[in-house]
């Protein structure tokens, strides 16, 4: 009898997601998309005028998932569920992206400083006859970081492939007094939704 194939394809590099898909037992693949090329990036992270954050991380999940899913027919793979997320951080209503350098790191962290943001996280799962999504919000409270914390902070490596310059499995998590949500989905893909969505695709799990 063939064995079953329980693998994914994951579109993402994020080390993060990787472990924490391997926490829950998901075999995976990567599957790359393409942040610079010739032609521009597979998908755009950029902002649409007037774009809210919920429909803007939604968005960006789907487009991830759907040009990844296309790949997989484009190539003949086998048609395993294909999964991608993305991630992103709000305060006053304005989306904080990834820091390009340390004096824009600098400014997140100043504004995030003593007060409450969300972290939205949007997973998108496709598959044969398959496109669904969830995006999970969660809360996090910062403590009053000093100008000193902020500027040591912002030389490590830490601040600059993450949204709202900052990692929670990191030193970060000395600055966070309080979080209502998910962990899993601060840092960067909430597992009971996950879970769901994959048993919808037919991946079992416990």
């Amino acid at each position: 009898m063939k064995p079953i194939d329980r693998k994914i394809y994951l579109a993402s590099k994020s080390p993060r997601r990787r472990e924490l898909l391997r926490q829950i037992g998901v075999e995976f693949e990567l599957l790359m998309l393409r942040n610079e090329s010739a032609r521009g990036p597979d998908v755009s992270e950029s902002v649409n005028p007037g774009e809210a954050p919920a429909d803007y991380v939604a968005r960006v999940a789907n487009e991830k998932a759907a040009f990844a899913w296309n790949i997989v027919l484009w190539r003949r793979m086998p048609a395993r569920p294909v999964l991608a997320a993305d991630t992103t951080v709000t305060i006053d209503g304005g989306i904080l992206g990834k820091p390009a350098n340390p004096d824009e790191a600098a400014r997140m962290l100043e504004r995030l400083s003593g007060r409450t943001h969300q972290v939205l996280t949007s997973v998108a799962v496709h598959h044969t006859n398959m496109a669904e999504q969830i995006t999970q919000v969660s809360d996090v409270r910062f403590a009053t970081l000093s100008a000193a914390t902020i500027k040591a902070y912002c030389t490590s490596a830490e601040p600059y492939d993450k949204a709202g310059g900052y990692g929670i499995q990191g030193i970060a998590a000395l600055f966070i007094e309080h979080i209502e949500g998910s962990h899993s989905g601060i840092m960067g893909l909430p597992l009971y939704e996950t879970a769901r969505l994959l048993r919808q695709a037919g991946v079992p799990l416990a």
